[in-house]
């Protein structure tokens, strides 16, 4: 910084230079930082590190309830637990947190004046403090029972896209794309094809998979022509034979390394997660291959990680089945799975290339695993 810019500087009150400083992404912070260091200082000051940019790392977004808050759980212990990420966004003391994907994150927001049946969502990038409020949608008194899906890939399109399924009343999904103004209805959804809360869901390639009902994953290609207002077509692809019946009782979870998609599932005696590829899909010859097995019986220390129940409901005899553990997320080019552990009521990560489980938190929120993005959102389209 020259002579000049450095007295101007020096002139500035602290608290308004926070509050400059506070409005800047972490990247922009860092540099201003370096450019003059008094404002170094700021960082150690605990009244000013609470207004000053986070750093956004990758991690887990979660939201517990009965508060707004979504703060952002880092998978390095150094930076532990990192709130207010959000906390720029329009409406965020009502924001209900539904969906990340690869730096965008999707919420909900309502408020007192939010007239009944109406839907607003809003997109958001932490990283680069930018957002977009998306048109309004009309779901009755169905919105409780919607499965809201976002889709992005900064490699693939600039764009980003949201689906919105009611998991309860098929016949009807609405989509929207940022590279049009309005929302998109399909009248004549397939009622054979249902949602369940929280399965897993990946965009790769331009294509929005989804595990559905039926052990199978919902696939979604064409979306850009979505800016056009023509629907993306549809296809099932039956997920891999020995996922029945696991996957009726427990989630699953994608990943997309190297380009190419993954699914990982418990085995039916928990003692491994089984990771299967998807081999030819550029081609429609779909065929799951089976990748590896990850010892899970040596890195908790115990085998007994499955209960069976057999008592039913009323007296009609039903057959359960229950892993300690869940999938949370699976990073394959990072050697990385993230568990939930339902017997300590911990958050562990499993590291692939060591086996071994290191404990990340307490607490067994609604985790979405999370990966910053510095892209900038597309511009907002004009109505027409």
């Amino acid at each position: 910084m020259d002579r000049r810019k450095e007295v101007t500087a020096a002139k500035l009150t602290d608290d308004l230079v926070v509050d400059i400083l506070s409005r800047l992404t972490y990247k922009d912070f860092c540099r201003c930082k370096c450019a003059y260091k008094a404002w170094s200082a700021f960082s150690s000051d605990p009244d000013y590190r609470k207004r000053l940019p986070k750093k956004v790392t990758t991690g887990l977004l979660y939201q517990a309830r009965n508060t707004s808050a979504i703060p952002l759980v880092s998978l390095s212990r150094d930076d532990g637990e990192i709130d207010g990420i959000l906390a720029d966004v329009p409406h965020y003391e009502h924001l209900e947190f539904l969906d990340c994907c690869n730096g965008l994150v999707l919420c909900k927001y309502k408020s007192s004046y939010t007239s009944p049946g109406i839907c607003r969502f809003v997109v958001c990038n932490p990283a680069t403090r930018e957002w977009r409020i998306l048109p309004d949608t009309f779901v009755g008194t169905d919105g409780h029972r919607r499965t809201t899906i976002l889709a992005f890939d900064p490699s693939w399109s600039p764009h980003f896209y949201v689906f919105s399924f009611n998991r309860i009343l098929a016949g009807k999904v609405e989509m929207f794309s940022s590279a049009g103004s309005a929302w998109l209805v399909d009248d004549e959804w397939d009622s054979d094809i249902a949602f369940s809360w929280g399965k897993p869901h990946l965009f790769l390639n331009g294509m929005l998979c989804v595990e559905i009902r039926g052990q199978q994953v919902l696939v979604f290609e064409g979306l850009e022509t979505m800016s056009d207002g023509i629907l993306p077509y549809h296809y099932t692809i039956d997920l891999p034979f020995d996922c029945a019946p696991v996957s009726s009782f427990t989630d699953g979870c994608f990943d997309k390394s190297s380009g190419i998609l993954h699914y990982a599932l418990p085995d039916r005696s928990g003692h491994s997660i089984v990771v299967w590829t998807l081999e030819d899909y550029a081609h429609r010859l779909w065929h799951w291959t089976l990748k590896c097995h990850l010892n899970m019986a040596d890195a908790f220390g115990r085998k007994d990680l499955v209960c069976y129940d057999n008592g039913g409901i009323g007296g009609v005899p039903d057959w359960f089945w229950n892993c300690d553990y869940r999938i949370l997320a699976l990073e394959l080019e990072r050697e990385l799975v993230v568990l939930s552990d339902h017997k300590t009521m911990k958050l562990i990560s499993y590291n692939i290339s060591t086996g071994e489980l290191n404990e990340i938190r307490d607490g067994l929120e609604g985790y979405r695993y999370y990966v910053p993005c510095y892209s900038e959102l597309p511009a907002q389209e004009p109505s027409v």
